[in-house]
Parts: C-alpha cells; structure tokens; sequence
C-alpha cells in the first residue's frame, strides 16, 4: 500500500483524543485503506491485535450487524474488557442508528473510534445531532495529481514522462484501483464504469429512493457535461425538455442534491467579492474525478479547457480549502479558495495564445482591490512575467508543488 501522508497526518493528529473520526468520500477512494494502514500504524507502535477491531458492513457477513442494537451488543461482545480498544467500522452508514452507537461508545473514554461513510449528508441535520461537537471529518478525495506520480512509481513502477501521467491523468481520473487494473484502455473504462454504477445505485437510487432512474442519469450527464458552467435546476428542466422530458425544478433539484450527497459531484457557490456575501442561486458543479464523466459521457478533446478547471478545482479541496466561485462586478473569477484567515484567487485558463487571451485571463484579478495572492494557471511552460501583482503558473507546476 502507498502511504497517502496527506490524510493519515490529519488522522494520526486525532489519535487517542476523544474525538470520533469520520473519513468521508466518494466510493473507492481510498476510506478502506486509509484505515488499514491507520492500523498498521497502531500495530508498529505496539498496540495488540485485540484490542483493534474492524468491522466493513458492505460485507454480506456482517448484514447481522446493520441495526444499533446489535452492532452495539457485538462490539461490546468482542472487545477486551479493559484497556485502549480502537474500533475501525467501515461504510458506517449501512447501520441504523449508529451515531448513537459510536455517541455511547465514546463515552466510556476507553474507545478510540474511526469510521468511514460514503454520502456527505451523515454528518448534517438531525441525523448526527448524537455526535454534534465530539467528531472530527476528514475529507478523502481520489488521487491528488502529485499521488498520482507517486501511485505510479511504487505500485506500477513505469518509467512514463510527467507529461504523459497527467495525460493518462486527464482522462482516468485518479481512483487508487486504476493501478491494480491491466493497463488498457478498455479494461480501465469499465473499471470506471463499475464505480459509476455503485455510486448511482447504491448511494444515490437507493439511498434517496429516487423514482426515475432514467432521468436521474439524464441529470448527471448534464451536470458532467457542464462542469465549470454557471446553471440552475430550471436551466436543467428547459434543457431536458428539448428531449421530451418534463420534470419539474424541485425534483431536479433534488437529484442534484443526491448526487452531491453521493459525493460524485460537488457544488461550488458563487462569492461576491465586493459585497462578501454568498450567492445562493447560479452555482457551479465539479465531478468528483474525470475518469467517472469520461465513462459517463466519453473523452473529448475539445472539454480540455473544463477539464483543466476541474482538476484545479479539486486539487484545491484536497489541500483543504473551501472553494467559491467569485464575483466581481460582471466579472467571473474562477476560484476563490479560503482557510481560515488565508484566501486566494486563481484564474484557469488552457493557454494564454494572444494578447486578447492574456488581457481575458488577468482582467478578473486586476479589478480585485485587496492584497490576498492572486494567480493565473495555465498550460504554458513559459511563465508570463507578474503583472500588479498577479503571477502567472504552469499547471502542472501548481500541482506538483502542494505545499
């Protein structure tokens, strides 16, 4: 297994705290790992075998457990009477109830406690209202480019350019399980397609027990086909009624909803930056990795500008920030992203050809009057010297350097 240091540092800092962890993420990701290697790293600073327990309840063996009655009694049944015990439950959510379990469980001071959940509604509403306060969430994405690289080197061990990775990157994605699958194109399309269907079925369908499996695919393609696009529910409605589909906004909304909450797209809010408020209408979706719109909707060359966007998108939530689309007068910039006290704002763009593109690119930024750091990305080599303060970056350069 390759070490994904950038996750296991935030769970190892929560370790022995009294504090439930909750590794959140899309299906495949990683979750399933990142808790056997946290094991493996509780074994190496001597922790014995029984006193971990690890429970997946995807697993048909454990369709016992999937009430909080009996997953309590069960874990209660097993685990040493004295002493650290550390509980591992993977795919938590399949349990009813388990906030309470994993609330009671905490209590007794004696449980360190990590879970994995695959819908990013389990920790909002009333639903975790037991555990409100006492749990830290640690957001697992696929791949990072830069993880790539590295899953690249020690697990497929191919001596490939920078420039070829990223363009496998582009159109692969980066789930972990592409490097156990023959490396071929076709193989790893249905790779992607099975991770597609899971996550439609199991986490979206199901889940929200949607009715119209036909137009909640219908609804995806078009927000996988409008990445980085501005839109609305109605914009969706009067899109599909070209195609003699007539539903309405509240339920396309909330088939946006559930894909979000199946975390295989995600919303980016519009920021206005003079008035420093949050838009609350004409968001923006990202897909979670490009490999499951290319299964969706296939590759196209032409989507690279998109693609680009995408990726920076997503490269930015992994390094921890919270993304927004801003807002400055009639000017779009494309991400403000924000961490605390930190913000930055970067402009994608595929590659600066002329002056009229340079004058584009820059003029969003140039408009913003404050100090934070403010960027141009792009797939040029070539840097373009700063202007007012606004540097300019080749992409690749930007994700490989992630500090």
């Amino acid at each position: 297994m390759v070490r994904r240091e950038i996750y296991l540092k935030q769970i190892m800092k929560w370790m022995n705290k009294p504090m439930i962890k909750v590794i959140t993420g899309v299906r495949r990701c990683g979750k399933s790992y990142l808790m056997r290697m946290s094991i493996d790293i509780l074994k190496g600073k001597g922790v014995a075998q029984e006193s971990i327990i690890f429970l997946n309840l995807e697993l048909f063996e454990n369709s016992h457990l999937l009430t909080a009655e009996t997953l309590y009694n069960h874990i209660k049944n097993i685990a040493p009477k004295n002493g650290r015990v550390y509980i591992f439950i993977d795919e938590v959510q399949n349990c009813i109830g388990w906030e309470r379990i994993t609330a009671s469980l905490l209590a007794e001071e004696r449980f360190d406690i990590y879970l994995t959940g695959s819908n990013a509604s389990m920790l909002s509403g009333d639903l975790a209202t037991n555990i409100a306060g006492r749990y830290i969430e640690i957001k697992v994405h696929p791949l990072s480019f830069s993880e790539y690289i590295d899953f690249n080197e020690q697990l497929a061990g191919r001596d490939l350019t920078i420039d070829h990775l990223f363009n496998e990157y582009l159109r692969y994605g980066g789930f972990p399980g592409l490097f156990t699958v023959t490396d071929d194109d076709e193989a790893r399309r249905q790779y992607l397609s099975s991770i597609r269907d899971t996550v439609v079925l199991r986490d979206t369908i199901q889940r929200h027990d949607v009715r119209d499996a036909d137009l909640l695919e219908r609804v995806m393609a078009y927000s996988f086909d409008n990445i980085g696009q501005t839109f609305s529910s109605s914009t969706v409605v009067n899109y599909l009624k070209s195609m003699n589909f007539f539903p309405s906004p509240p339920t396309v909304a909330s088939y946006l909803n559930a894909l979000t909450d199946a975390m295989i797209i995600e919303k980016s809010s519009r920021y206005d930056i003079k008035g420093k408020k949050i838009m609350q209408r004409m968001e923006k979706y990202f897909v979670c990795d490009l490999g499951i719109r290319h299964a969706e909707i296939g590759y196209r060359d032409n989507d690279i500008s998109q693609m680009l966007e995408n990726i920076i998108f997503n490269e930015l939530l992994i390094r921890g920030f919270e993304v927004f689309v801003g807002k400055e007068g009639n000017r779009e910039v494309d991400f403000i992203a924000m961490k605390g006290d930190d913000r930055i704002y970067i402009q994608v763009a595929y590659l600066l050809a002329s002056n009229e593109v340079i004058e584009r690119e820059f003029q969003p930024l140039l408009a913003i009057r404050d100090a934070y750091p403010k960027t141009v990305l792009s797939m040029d080599r070539v840097p373009i010297g700063p202007r007012d303060g606004i540097k300019h970056q080749y992409i690749l350069d930007f994700l490989m350097n992630n500090k």
